[in-house]
């Protein structure tokens, strides 16, 4: 557990919790500069069978919410889940170098769609809010010596897909299609924003 505030951090009504350990996500919501603690959530992340990836991304990010909300019931907690999705099939992180080729070798030329979920859940507030940003990324085609030079340039063994857009992989694509471009990486700070603002007011 840790706590995270920038310059001048910005207090709610409600203590904010994030439910998750992604230093990615971490990030993203410092750029609120709200004053929030983190903890990860015991969630069993196993794909039902059949399931299609969106409802996976968001029955996570409830569950992840949630989770931590029955342990701090005075306090706003924010859980979100991403689902790298090709078709129908879930693609997870590559873990190592040579998965991370492959897998950049397979999407080459593929769309692939990202599903971001987020839940705000606030039990003694009675705030029970759910969004879902669906990300397209429509891949170039991509050479094998393109793909080995971006790898070794950027590792991105933790991130789902391979790659990372807010560096050099996003001169892996052709387009992005977006509500907005902070759920790619992990957390809809749009949203986000909207849906604590009043808190915020509250606060002042």
């Amino acid at each position: 557990m840790f706590s995270v505030a920038e310059k001048r951090p910005v207090a709610l009504s409600r203590p904010l919790w994030l439910a998750s350990s992604s230093r990615y996500r971490r990030e993203l919501l410092g750029r609120l500069q709200l004053v929030f603690e983190c903890r990860s959530p015991e969630v069993d992340e196993s794909r039902h069978p059949g399931e299609p990836p969106a409802a996976l991304a968001e029955r996570l990010a409830l569950a992840k919410a949630r989770a931590i909300a029955e342990e701090e019931p005075g306090a706003l907690v924010i859980g979100s889940d991403q689902v790298c999705a090709l078709e129908q099939e879930c693609l997870g992180k590559p873990g190592s170098r040579a998965a991370q080729i492959a897998m950049l070798e397979r999407l080459s030329g593929q769309v692939v769609t990202f599903h971001t979920a987020v839940a705000i859940v606030g039990i003694e507030a009675g705030l029970w809010q759910r969004h879902r940003d669906e990300t397209r990324c429509v891949f170039r085609r991509l050479s094998r010596f393109e793909i080995e030079d971006y790898v070794a340039r950027e590792p991105a063994h933790d991130c789902a897909g391979g790659f990372k857009s807010e560096g050099l992989g996003i001169s892996l694509f052709e387009r992005m299609e977006s509500s907005d471009p902070t759920a790619l990486i992990g957390l809809p700070l749009i949203w986000v924003a909207q849906t604590l603002r009043p808190f915020a007011n509250a606060a002042r």
